[in-house]
């Protein structure tokens, strides 16, 4: 009893700090008089009210959590938040079933990109804010802006922080107190997403369109305020601020920290993920833009260059802007592209998929294991850098990745299963599972999520809370060992 409590005096906190998000939006609704104001109001007033009264209720319950009740929090508190933040979307669309309104509520959260919604041009301002608020939010996610406020009402944060940020180096901290690890981290996000909102401005973008962008694009979360996406624009300078700004989210955070606070370019460098993703990135373009070059797909090698630059690193990224119909492209490009989602982000970014760190480390694991069959009594530590990487972390990295491809083939067969074709089935699942956005045919970027059944659809939305929370954290709780005393 008192563990269900502490865990609902936490979840009464984190609904009412996030009852004073739909500041914003209510803002846009009356400069822009888009009738929506009160929908926002109402639901800002039912969460805090909810929110008031559930922290209240078991106000003398509060305690210090433990490592499982972080993991039981963190997957309660994505739930409830989705649905939370689905009232304006149901109140300011006519017919929107609570499902859909899930589905993209629980996209922007998860970074995904993936949408249901058409007439994305015209819809109103406040909601399209809301959108990439949203996605702006989940970016670095809103567990570790809770670590930050928490400690101060009384409630620790570490369980949190450790059920968030699921990885292989999840226990390294940029400074020794991790609220103010949380602060840091916020505070370099926030100052990135103002530079890529100047930027956009001065490529050619409104205000509004270059606040939306840069908040999914500094979270690599996709959303457009367009249908046609980033192709509306059909633009090289609002390509290349996108792609450079991507390139950034998908860097660990805290390098960018300490690039920031030794003012030197070094620990990109030293960085070992940031050098190996623009390498594979760098590769992955030359080769996909000489392939559609061989197939005359552009008239020009250069007007070819320019849409695999920006879609490839889009995808790779995990972002999921779009700005032509790559569906359209010889197979190989779009599926190697689907590929990368899965390995290019780094760890510690907004990005999604099983990160290239452990894609590294699974990588020099095969070569050891060669190597041991050669020299059977041979001592051959693996290193990422100059540091030695424990056993442990390497058995833990194995584990994820079984998991991870476990579960896209469950939910792929289950896609399937309901009707969906085994195209469609796999690359919607790979495209939620990384948090990447579009997948390809009836899911692909010239269409989006609208055509899929209700099953279907929360098929795509657990996956997207599954690639969120990197897999161990949801699958957790359903084993029997979690839920014994």
């Amino acid at each position: 009893m008192q563990r269900f409590c502490t865990l609902a005096f936490v979840l009464g906190l984190i609904l009412m700090v996030f009852g004073l998000t739909y500041l914003l939006p209510v803002l846009t609704a009356f400069f822009y008089h888009d009738g929506m104001a009160h929908y926002f109001l109402d639901g800002m007033s039912i969460n805090i009210g909810a929110g008031t009264l559930l922290a209240g209720s078991t106000l003398r319950w509060r305690g210090e959590l433990k490592n499982r009740d972080g993991y039981l929090l963190v997957a309660f508190f994505w739930g409830l938040m989705a649905s939370a933040a689905t009232l304006p979307l149901m109140w300011g669309i006519p017919n929107l079933s609570f499902t859909d309104a899930f589905f993209e509520t629980m996209s922007g959260f998860t970074t995904t990109g993936a949408t249901v919604l058409v007439g994305l041009d015209h819809l109103a301002p406040s909601l399209n804010l809301w959108r990439h608020e949203l996605n702006w939010i989940g970016g670095l996610g809103i567990i570790v802006l809770a670590v930050a406020v928490l400690p101060l009402l009384g409630v620790g944060g570490m369980q949190l922080y450790k059920a968030e940020i699921a990885g292989p180096v999840k226990d390294s901290k940029i400074t020794p107190r991790i609220t103010e690890t949380a602060r840091l981290l916020w505070l370099v996000y926030a100052g990135i997403t103002l530079l890529c909102i100047l930027c956009l401005k001065l490529a050619g973008m409104s205000w509004f369109d270059a606040v939306c962008h840069a908040f999914a694009t500094l979270a690599l979360g996709g959303f457009s305020t367009h249908d046609a996406s980033v192709g509306y624009f059909d633009s090289v300078a609002i390509e290349l601020v996108l792609t450079i700004f991507m390139l950034i989210s998908a860097i660990n955070f805290a390098t960018h920290y300490t690039v920031l606070f030794r003012r030197s370019l070094k620990p990109y460098s030293t960085d070992p993920e940031t050098m190996p993703m623009l390498g594979l990135i760098a590769a992955s373009i030359l080769v996909c833009t000489g392939y559609l070059d061989y197939f005359d797909v552009y008239d020009d090698f250069f007007i070819g260059l320019r849409h695999v630059t920006f879609n490839l690193v889009s995808i790779a990224t995990d972002c999921g802007f779009v700005s032509v119909d790559y569906d359209q492209w010889p197979p190989f490009v779009p599926w190697w592209m689907l590929y990368l989602s899965c390995v290019t982000a780094s760890t510690g970014s907004t990005g999604g998929g099983i990160k290239l760190f452990r894609a590294l480390l699974l990588w020099k694991q095969a070569g050891r294991e060669m190597f041991t069959i050669l020299h059977p009594h041979a001592i051959h530590p693996i290193r990422i850098g100059d540091t030695p990487v424990a056993n442990k972390i390497i058995f833990a990295v194995l584990a994820f990745i079984f998991l991870y491809f476990i579960s896209v083939v469950v939910m792929t067969f289950s896609l399937i299963f309901a009707g969906l074709d085994p195209v469609s089935a796999l690359s919607a699942i790979i495209a939620c599972i990384n948090n990447a956005g579009p997948g390809l045919h009836q899911v692909g970027p010239a269409t989006n999520f609208s055509n899929l059944s209700d099953f279907q659809t929360w098929i795509c939305a657990i996956a997207m809370l599954l690639g969120r929370l990197e897999v161990f954290t949801l699958l957790m709780l359903c084993t029997p060992s979690f839920w014994k005393n």
